[in-house]
């Protein structure tokens, strides 16, 4: 069960052929261990450049149709270290939609998110509720909830796309349904829930409401940039500089149930502390240009690179500007770890 020698390899080899006629096993020497003294990911650090990233989509976008049915045109960013997703729960894609192109309605278990990179002149459809989707906001689609896209501008979009389809997988809880309809009928209030909640300080006097769900459905981009530019004035934290996270405005907690979005800003020269924690995470640059080292290894990244950080890997990170503050949207599956107590962190 540990990384400890067996004493009794003979006798353990000499029992399995019968054990496995009654679907039973002990434990073999040739097992790997059950519990290591810390996490032993095989997920990979990674690092993926914008100017890759900016051919491989003009290429997809020539070459791939967006289908019905649920099949997206997107480009997956793939860990070489697992056989599924980008970490070992979630899966982080790009996806390309060209002006006219509806990606059409389904739902399924798996809770995800949009962040958008790119454009203007999409919107969303989700569970009735219609809003745009333009650059640097964040566009939640909760588990189990219709949703659809329409983009109706002039230029490609690009946004990035988060699902925990890896957990869910995991857990053999995936469920999947299509629509016979591209699009969803509307709302008589088409924006319902940004109207309740959209503030993020206020909620109806008499709202005693406790959807299972988070009711906010899109986080605009103005408004979060100017509460990271306000925390920003703030002392540093050691690890991150200035990160805040995006919240549930009913229960305060994230915003997913499972999947952790937060903005952050490296304020010029920052070199945070190093540090190390349960959870894995993908980050994408906004704006700026620094480095991020990850297990020794230094990842130089700039506008529009991505990288992602396995779980217990060692990282800090440097804004190699001296006057001028990074931006960076990060990804991550802590609240699922703490919802689990799972969750620990220490420094280095």
């Amino acid at each position: 069960m540990s990384e400890t020698a067996m004493t009794d390899t003979a006798q353990r080899q000499a029992l399995a052929e019968e054990l496995d006629s009654f679907n039973c096993r002990v434990a073999q020497p040739t097992d790997g261990p059950l519990f290591t003294r810390e996490p032993k990911s095989t997920m990979e650090p990674a690092h993926w450049k914008a100017s890759d990233l900016e051919r491989l989509l003009e290429k997809i976008g020539a070459k791939l149709k967006l289908e019905a049915g649920g099949q997206r045109r997107t480009l997956r960013l793939a860990n070489r270290g697992l056989p599924f997703g980008t970490t070992p729960t979630f899966w982080a894609s790009i996806q390309y939609i060209l002006p006219g192109e509806i990606a059409t309605a389904h739902r399924h278990a798996a809770s995800a998110l949009r962040f958008i990179m790119k454009g203007r002149g999409a919107d969303t459809i989700v569970d009735g509720e219609r809003y745009e989707m333009n650059e640097g906001d964040l566009v939640l689609t909760p588990a189990w909830t219709w949703h659809d896209h329409e983009h109706k501008g002039d230029e490609p979009m690009i946004w990035l796309d988060v699902l925990d389809i890896s957990l869910v997988r995991s857990m053999h809880a995936t469920f999947f349904e299509g629509s016979a309809q591209p699009r969803q009928a509307v709302s008589d209030v088409p924006d319902r829930s940004y109207r309740r909640y959209g503030s993020g300080i206020m909620k109806p006097l008499n709202d005693t409401s406790t959807p299972e769900l988070n009711p906010l459905l899109v986080y605009g981009a103005e408004r979060a940039q100017e509460a990271l530019r306000l925390a920003a004035e703030l002392p540093p934290d050691p690890f991150d500089d200035t990160a805040l996270e995006y919240l549930n405005p009913i229960t305060g907690g994230s915003a997913l149930p499972t999947i952790g979005t937060v903005l952050q800003s490296l304020r010029p020269g920052m070199h945070t502390r190093a540090h190390r924690h349960t959870g894995s995470m993908v980050y994408y640059v906004m704006k700026g240009n620094g480095a991020t080292i990850v297990d020794g290894t230094t990842f130089e990244w700039g506008a529009g690179d991505f990288m992602a950080i396995p779980p217990w890997a060692v990282h800090q990170h440097i804004n190699r500007s001296d006057d001028t503050a990074a931006m960076l949207f990060q990804v991550n599956d802590i609240p699922a770890l703490r919802k689990l107590g799972l969750y620990r962190e220490e420094a280095v």
